[in-house]
């Protein structure tokens, strides 16, 4: 399974935004200069994350982004639902895709457990968390 550059922007973005210390937000523009990524890119990714009610402007339009929310409210899952559904084989979520859904098809009972599994390790992340473990790690590294 590979998680593709929107979520992995889009976590980016996030730690980004729920970094920056000041009362007036972090700008678009620097959000795109610390993480290396494109501001044409960037407007797609933060126009995800403010329609799903994770970030929004301090003031009107150019004004600095913030959590929408406390860190701690938002998790992986929100993340990664701004960009898509989780989706690990199409079965699962479309039944009229194969015509084995409707049998007990064991391979996908498999399917649906692993689907559980994986909703539950992005719920289970949320963003202080993954603040918090990134501040440690990082501390090492330096």
């Amino acid at each position: 399974m590979k998680v593709n550059t929107k979520i992995r922007y889009g976590l980016r973005t996030m730690i980004e935004i729920a970094d920056c210390q000041h009362n007036e937000g972090i700008l678009q523009k620097d959000i795109a200069d610390k993480q290396q990524i494109s501001v044409k890119y960037l407007d797609y990714i933060i126009g995800a994350l403010k329609l799903k009610g994770l970030i929004r402007n301090v003031g009107g339009r150019g004004s600095g982004y913030v959590l929408a929310k406390p860190a701690s409210e938002i998790t992986m899952l929100d993340i990664y639902t701004a960009f898509e559904p989780v989706m690990v084989v199409q079965c699962i979520s479309d039944e009229s895709f194969c015509e084995r859904t409707s049998l007990c098809c064991k391979a996908n009972l498999y399917w649906k457990h692993f689907h559980k599994q994986f909703v539950k390790i992005l719920s289970d992340s949320n963003l202080e968390q993954i603040m918090q473990e990134t501040k440690e790690d990082c501390a090492i590294c330096v």
